[in-house]
């Protein structure tokens, strides 16, 4: 279940990631997605912000290379 929640926010860390304009706002807001969703599923929000960051760091750069 945990890996279906993450697979359905990633479509909109992607979407996010073409309105902000620095990898700094980027992070800040999948850390923030990603505590809500760890929260949300019962998990430690602060691992969630941890990959949600890293996540949303990455995220121009993955969508870049496609």
């Amino acid at each position: 279940m945990q890996k279906l929640i993450w697979a359905a926010a990633l479509p909109f860390v992607f979407a996010l990631s073409g309105c902000l304009e620095n990898d700094v706002q980027r992070a800040a807001v999948g850390a923030g997605i990603g505590a809500v969703a760890a929260s949300a599923t019962d998990n430690d929000p602060l691992v969630g912000a941890a990959v949600g960051a890293g996540v949303g760091a990455l995220s121009d750069d993955i969508a870049d290379a496609f």
